[in-house]
C-alpha cells in the first residue's frame, strides 16, 4: 500500500510539470511509431490486387514467377514489370506513406546523389540514392532499442557489482574496486578498433563489447546506496530475524536503492545513443548497410553541400537527446525527497 502511494506521488510530481509529461509523450509516440517503419516506410506494397487475387507482400515475400514473370527471385515491386502490371485493367495496390525502404535505391532520380528533396524522395537521398528518410526512420529505431539493450545489460551487470560491493564491505570491496579501477583503465576505443578488424561487425558484437565496460559508472551508485543502507535499522532487523544476505539484498536494500537507478536510466540510454553515432560516424559502429544516425552524419561530412544529410540527422539526434535529458531530469527532480 505504501509502495502503490510512494509511486503515485512520485507520477504526480513528474506529471506535475509539462516539460516532464510532454517530453514522455512525445518521445514514446514516435517511439512506438518507428515500431511500425515497415508499414511507414517500404518498397512493398501493404496489400495490392492482381488479377482480382489479393496479396500482402508487406508480409509474405511473392516471387515474380507468382505473377507471371520470368525470374524465380523476390518481386521487385519497383521493376518496371511490376509497375505495369499494377497499372492495368483493374489491379491496384496500396504503398506505404514513404514508398522506400532503407536500402532502397532510386535508379530514376535525374539529379546526381547525394538528390535534393523531392516528389519521391522527401527528405533526399544519400550518396548512394538511397532514401534519407526511411533510413533516419529505421536509424532512429535502431539506436533506441540498441541503448535499451545496452542499458539494460549495464544495469544488470552494475546492479550486481555495486550490491556485493556495498553490503559486503571491507575486503570484498576492497578487491572489486581495485579490479574496476584496472577493467576502466582499459582503453576502450582502441579495444573496439582491435576487434572490429578481428570480427565481422555486428550488432551483438558491439553490445558485447560496450557492456563490458557500461556498468562501471552505475556500480558506484548502487554501492554508495548499499554502503548507506546496510547499517540501516530495518536491515539489522532483518539479519536479527535470521534472513540471508541475498533475502536482505532483494527484498529491503535494493528496493530503498532503485531510486539512483531509475533516475540514471534516461542519461545511459541517451548516453548509450550518442556513442553508437560516434562509432558509426567513424565506421566502426554497426554494418556499412545497417541505417544509423551516425553514418548520415558522416555522409553529411563528406559532402557539405547536401544540407539535407546533416540537418536532418541532426534534428532527429538532438531532439531525442534533448526529449531524454527532460525525462532523466523530471525523474530526479520527482523522487529527490528533498523536494518533498
Amino acid at each position: 500500500m505504501n509502495m502503490n502511494m510512494e509511486n503515485s506521488s512520485i507520477w504526480d510530481n513528474f506529471s506535475s510539470s509539462k516539460r516532464n509529461i510532454y517530453s514522455l509523450y512525445i518521445f514514446l509516440f514516435f517511439f512506438i511509431l518507428s515500431m511500425f517503419a515497415e508499414i511507414l516506410s517500404n518498397d512493398k506494397p501493404l496489400v495490392m490486387s492482381i488479377n482480382e487475387e489479393i496479396y500482402f507482400p508487406i508480409i509474405i515475400d511473392y516471387k515474380e514467377k507468382s505473377f507471371g514473370g520470368y525470374f524465380d527471385t523476390e518481386a521487385d515491386y519497383k521493376d518496371s514489370f511490376m509497375q505495369e502490371l499494377i497499372a492495368k485493367d483493374n489491379n491496384w495496390a496500396i504503398f506505404p506513406i514513404n514508398p522506400n525502404s532503407y536500402n532502397t535505391i532510386n535508379l530514376d532520380n535525374p539529379s546526381p546523389n547525394p538528390a535534393p528533396p523531392s516528389e519521391y524522395n522527401y527528405l533526399g537521398t544519400d550518396d548512394r540514392g538511397r532514401d534519407v528518410l526511411a533510413r533516419l526512420i529505421y536509424g532512429f529505431r535502431l539506436s533506441v532499442i540498441f541503448a535499451f539493450v545496452l542499458t539494460i545489460i549495464g544495469v544488470i551487470i552494475g546492479i550486481f557489482f555495486g550490491a556485493i560491493q556495498g553490503y559486503f564491505a571491507g575486503r570484498t570491496d576492497l578487491f572489486l574496486q581495485r579490479f574496476i579501477e584496472i577493467w576502466s583503465s582499459m582503453p576502450e576505443l582502441y579495444l573496439l578498433i582491435i576487434f572490429s578488424s578481428l570480427f565481422e561487425p555486428s550488432i551483438s558484437l558491439l553490445i558485447i563489447l560496450l557492456s563490458l565496460f557500461g556498468w562501471i559508472g552505475l556500480a558506484d551508485y548502487v554501492r554508495a546506496e548499499f554502503l548507506k543502507g546496510r547499517n540501516m535499522d530495518y536491515v539489522i532487523a532483518a539479519r536479527t530475524m535470521g534472513l540471508t544476505n541475498y533475502q536482505i539484498i532483494i527484498r529491503h536494500i535494493l528496493p530503498n536503492s532503485m531510486i539512483s537507478v531509475i533516475t540514471f536510466l534516461p542519461f545511459r540510454i541517451s548516453g548509450a545513443i550518442l556513442i553508437l553515432t560516434s562509432l558509426d560516424f567513424l565506421g566502426l559502429g554497426v554494418p556499412p548497410d545497417t541505417p544509423s544516425l551516425g553514418e548520415l552524419l558522416s555522409q553529411g561530412k563528406e559532402n557539405i553541400e547536401a544540407w539535407w544529410l546533416s540537418l536532418s540527422t541532426f534534428l532527429v539526434l538532438v531532439g531525442t537527446l534533448l526529449l531524454l535529458i527532460f525525462i532523466g531530469e523530471g525523474l530526479r527532480e520527482s523522487m529527490d525527497t528533498r523536494s518533498k
